[in-house]
């Protein structure tokens, strides 16, 4: 029996609907054979892949361990629950969506507190006025550590958050927090703010891939399988499509438009007929149409692509790159 490739995707929420329509663009719908209920499925088009839906935190632990092979999960929780990631995953692709930040924040009424040298003072300032340490408050105990070490900061103790963390200071268990934020509305809504330079992460959905896996060659010719399809989508996504006729053309005016348009002639010059095909990227057609039609061409067309299948696969070789 040929081992499968086992996928880890969120088994709910807006990530979890993002990431169906990731695969989906990219004619990998994701099915669940029983329902929504089903915690395990199968990615469409693509042979000998196993679907697992977790939880994200629990994606990064199977990536970890190598109970998964690939996964989508946040960066975040990457860095945050495993130990040495560069050495254990590899993150190959950002996705664009599922963005937030990690952040230090603390009360507004702090309004001396910009920076986290300021923070570092008040710690020192509270440690010897009350004889305790400042209190943070996060889920990102890791994270935390590793950004309030590289600050010098050590007058502090880390209370571990099961709950809503940006209500902790007004609750009295901890003076300020480390917690993630999207547009910053709920830190607002709880009277704290960001200090300038206390942005530990930026982060968003990864393509990762577990360097631990049992990378059998079935689950290898998978996981090519479905990152060519990944990369014709993103390809394809990145250009539109134009076509013009001329009477006449030569190499010298593909040349023009290749280097002035950012455009690239996948099949070569026109044809015998006077047919000319480019793909060029959205910003810079109308640049382009206007120098074909003083080139001579009488119309010019332009259409989506659906998928730009070429000679390389970069997320591949990525993975391969990283398995060695």
């Amino acid at each position: 029996m040929t081992s499968p490739l086992i996928l880890a995707v969120p088994s709910k929420g807006r990530l979890q609907e993002n990431v169906h329509a990731f695969f989906a663009r990219a004619g990998m719908p994701l099915t669940q054979a029983r329902g929504a209920r089903d915690y395990r499925g199968a990615l469409g088009g693509v042979e000998n892949v196993e679907v697992a839906y977790l939880s994200a935190s629990e994606i990064a632990a199977a990536l970890a361990t190598g109970a998964a092979h690939i996964g989508v999960t946040g960066e975040d929780l990457v860095r945050e629950n495993i130990l040495e990631a560069d050495s254990r995953v590899a993150l190959l692709e950002k996705l664009g969506f599922g963005h937030a930040n990690v952040v230090v924040a603390v009360p507004q009424a702090w309004i001396d507190v910009r920076t986290m040298d300021d923070l570092d003072d008040v710690a020192s300032h509270f440690h010897g006025r009350t004889g305790r340490r400042i209190r943070v408050a996060t889920k990102y105990v890791n994270l935390t550590r590793g950004y309030f070490a590289r600050h010098g900061i050590v007058d502090y103790r880390i209370v571990e958050s099961a709950g809503a963390t940006e209500g902790t200071p007004a609750a009295g268990t901890a003076e300020l927090i480390v917690d993630i934020t999207t547009t910053g509305a709920t830190l607002s809504a709880n009277a704290l703010k960001v200090v300038d330079d206390g942005i530990i992460l930026k982060s968003e959905a990864n393509l990762v891939a577990s360097l631990t896996a049992n990378w059998s060659g079935s689950a290898l010719l998978a996981a090519r399988a479905m990152f060519d399809r990944l990369g014709a989508e993103k390809r394809a996504r990145t250009m539109r499509e134009v076509r013009t006729r001329f009477a006449s053309c030569d190499a010298s005016l593909v040349d023009q438009a290749v280097a002035r348009y950012r455009c690239v002639a996948p099949f070569g010059g026109p044809t015998s007929s006077g047919m000319l095909t480019l793909h060029c990227p959205p910003d810079t057609l109308h640049a382009l149409a206007t120098f074909l039609r003083e080139q001579g061409a009488s119309m010019v067309t332009v259409g989506p692509i659906e998928y730009v299948f070429a000679a390389d696969n970069p997320l591949y070789e990525a993975l391969e790159a990283r398995l060695g």
